[in-house]
């Protein structure tokens, strides 16, 4: 599953660095539409509105679950127990909980944000 600082930079990204099927989330959506609704600029914000549809279109979403949300609850208790808070996380918690759930890995750019979920989830840096 792609990680959405991958999917906004796919075009950096080399074809061999990604899964063959690439993935993402009905999160990832969200974020991505939370990014259109903060665009800051009229350029910005008609790039990514441009942009979204496109993904939606490219890309097979899932969906957080019930499954998801039971690995969520134990991917906070895992973040709790390395002493962080699993708030300003969530967003990122519920990808890495889909991933999961779908016995998939996780590619991203930011692989210390996953860090201490390596018992439930495979982090692939990109």
């Amino acid at each position: 599953m792609l990680d959405r600082c991958v999917l906004i930079d796919i075009d950096r990204v080399e074809d061999s660095a990604l899964p063959v099927r690439p993935r993402i989330s009905t999160v990832t959506l969200a974020e991505l539409g939370l990014g259109i609704a903060v665009a800051g600029t009229p350029q910005l914000l008609a790039l990514r509105t441009e942009r979204l549809p496109a993904i939606e279109h490219s890309f097979d979403a899932l969906p957080f679950c019930t499954a998801s949300a039971r690995r969520f609850t134990s991917m906070s208790k895992l973040v709790v127990a390395l002493g962080r808070s699993p708030q300003p996380r969530k967003m990122d918690l519920m990808i890495a909980a889909i991933a999961s759930a779908n016995d998939l890995p996780l590619f991203t750019r930011n692989a210390d944000d996953f860090k201490g979920l390596e018992p439930l989830l495979t982090v692939v840096p990109v």
